[in-house]
């Protein structure tokens, strides 16, 4: 086991992390699983090139593994091209395994743009007890992504998963409680396109909900969803009375953005960037602590699977499903 793999596994002694007195931090080792996504191609950008403009530095992107689905058109016709690319641009070793990749690494990004291979991808990766961050989304089901955080969870292996769009600076100014207050409310909006393999809301919607947790926080208790063509709407009710709302576009202009209700002030605010993710990334792989803890995004999911049980029953209030790991 690599120094870095038993720091991070160890909540970062910061001695060790540090390495020995005199000596330069090596950058964390970073494998990525499914490199059918634009996010393996801007993530790498970012944390392998100084000069990129949102340059993070402290890791690097060094081994892939494609995978890939064969079923859903955008992984299998980006795939080869996204992998080419690391190879040539970047110098990613390409491995033929997981189990290769987890062995020439210090922790994983699982990015495999298709959320039904994550438990299974999630399973390799523990097994070899590597960290890990999963990308959105975080898999087709509850199901899936309550069994993933059992299976850390009994064998003790730091992991998280988030939308870029909870970090997004925007967003961030947003929510933060010194500026707005105690946040009594929020309206969040995202696109919210459909894949058929996926639950409504899971495959693209992810984005906004993430805004909306990123304000409200855990706690909601149930969720009604109105659905048309075009747009979803879902109103959340949380346990304190408060209710947070996500708006989910599929014409006009998408945008992502939120309307933040608090008792100092009503903020509105939108955009998106991928270096505060990965910032959050590397701090998360050099010290072992999840910046959203895995009770919160599971309820997330939640939420989610709630939203198509409303839509399923003509729109009426459905309590949010069980997702405890017990």
């Amino acid at each position: 086991m690599t120094l870095q793999r038993l720091t991070v596994l160890s909540l970062c002694i910061p001695a060790i992390l540090s390495g020995t007195a005199g000596q330069a931090e090596e950058p964390i080792r970073i494998g990525m699983i499914g490199l059918d996504t634009s996010h393996v191609i801007a993530f790498t950008q970012i944390l392998n090139d100084p000069a990129n403009p949102e340059h993070v530095p402290g890791a690097k992107v060094v081994a892939g593994f494609k995978g890939g689905s064969p079923d859903l058109e955008s992984s299998w016709s980006r795939v080869e091209e996204y992998t080419t690319k690391l190879q040539k641009d970047f110098g990613v070793e390409i491995v033929d395994s997981i189990a290769e990749l987890c062995g020439m690494v210090d922790a994983v990004l699982i990015e495999s743009v298709d959320g039904r291979p994550h438990l299974e991808q999630a399973k390799r990766v523990i097994e070899e007890k590597v960290p890990f961050f999963i990308d959105k989304p975080m898999t087709a089901s509850l199901k899936d992504a309550v069994e993933i955080a059992r299976l850390a969870k009994k064998s003790n292996i730091p992991w998280f998963s988030s939308s870029s769009l909870r970090f997004a600076q925007a967003i961030r100014k947003a929510v933060n409680p010194e500026t707005v207050g105690k946040i009594v409310g929020c309206s969040a909006y995202s696109p919210c396109h459909l894949e058929p393999h996926h639950p409504d809301l899971f495959w693209y919607g992810i984005h906004g909900v993430e805004i909306l947790y990123a304000a409200m926080g855990p706690g909601c208790e149930s969720v009604t969803r109105i659905s048309t063509p075009d747009t979803d709407f879902v109103v959340g009710r949380w346990k304190d009375g408060r209710v947070g709302t996500f708006r989910g576009t599929r014409s006009g202009n998408g945008q992502y953005g939120c309307t933040v209700f608090g008792e100092k002030a009503v903020i509105n605010s939108q955009g998106h960037d991928y270096g505060s993710l990965v910032a959050e990334i590397v701090k998360f792989f050099k010290t072992g602590i999840p910046p959203v803890a895995p009770e919160e995004t599971l309820e997330l999911l939640a939420f989610m699977e709630a939203a198509d049980t409303s839509k399923a029953q003509g729109g009426v209030p459905v309590p949010l499903p069980d997702f405890s790991t017990e």
